[in-house]
């Protein structure tokens, strides 16, 4: 698995869609917005930003909750770099990703920035942002990782669709490699998700979604 990468369609010419999981990358309507309101807003970001703050990251896709995460980042004005840790099985190829990132120019100067680097998998040091994303099945490589992140972006693709980035045994991961007030957030409001987080130990709030999704999900460790 460690050596496969993203199968790909588009719809509109615009939306990248896994084939693997016939499920799109990002949301129709505005996935910039969406990853704003679900990752950012839902882990209190950017009032949380201090020096070392380290976010990690179920599923990278194109980079889009990363670059979001950089910018608000470098607007907060933090002098340190940000430590952003991402677990993705199937990375996607760097054209694949450019072409998909045209469709937010809002992060075109960031996402300029990380594709000059970005070599498709592995560390990229980009000054302001420390980046590893780290390639294969996160049921195996989360246990082996020595990290603790601040805040968790829980973006694999729907859970119907890739229950295996949701079951309990990998939740109980995120939050042992989670430090104490740390929290995650996620599109889905799936009752089992939110069962395998309170399991692992997060007090789990169920908040308002973005767009038409009426619901997501805020876990904090305590």
């Amino acid at each position: 698995m460690a050596d496969q990468q993203a199968r790909l369609s588009w719809r509109d010419g615009t939306v990248p869609v896994s084939d693997q999981f016939d499920d799109p990358y990002f949301s129709i309507h505005d996935g910039l917005a969406e990853t704003d309101h679900v990752f950012l807003a839902g882990n209190d970001l950017p009032a949380r930003f201090a020096p070392g703050f380290h976010i990690a990251e179920l599923g990278f896709g194109t980079g889009l909750n990363m670059l979001a995460a950089w910018r608000a980042w470098e607007a907060a004005g933090q002098a340190a770099p940000l430590r952003f840790t991402s677990f993705e099985a199937f990375p996607m190829a760097p054209e694949d990703m450019s072409r998909a990132l045209e469709a937010f120019p809002a992060v075109a100067p960031w996402a300029e920035r990380f594709l000059a680097k970005w070599q498709g998998a592995g560390i990229c040091d980009l000054g302001s942002l420390h980046l590893e994303v780290i390639q294969g099945d996160a049921r195996m490589s989360l246990p082996e990782w020595t990290g603790e992140a601040d805040a968790w972006f829980l973006d694999g693709f729907s859970p119907a669709k890739n229950p295996e980035l949701w079951e309990e045994a990998l939740m109980a991961q995120v939050a042992a490699h989670t430090v104490p007030g740390g929290s995650a957030a996620t599109y889905t409001a799936a009752g089992f998700v939110r069962r395998g987080l309170e399991t692992a130990g997060f007090e789990v709030t169920r908040i308002p979604g973005y767009g038409r999704k009426r619901h997501m999900t805020k876990a904090v460790k305590p």
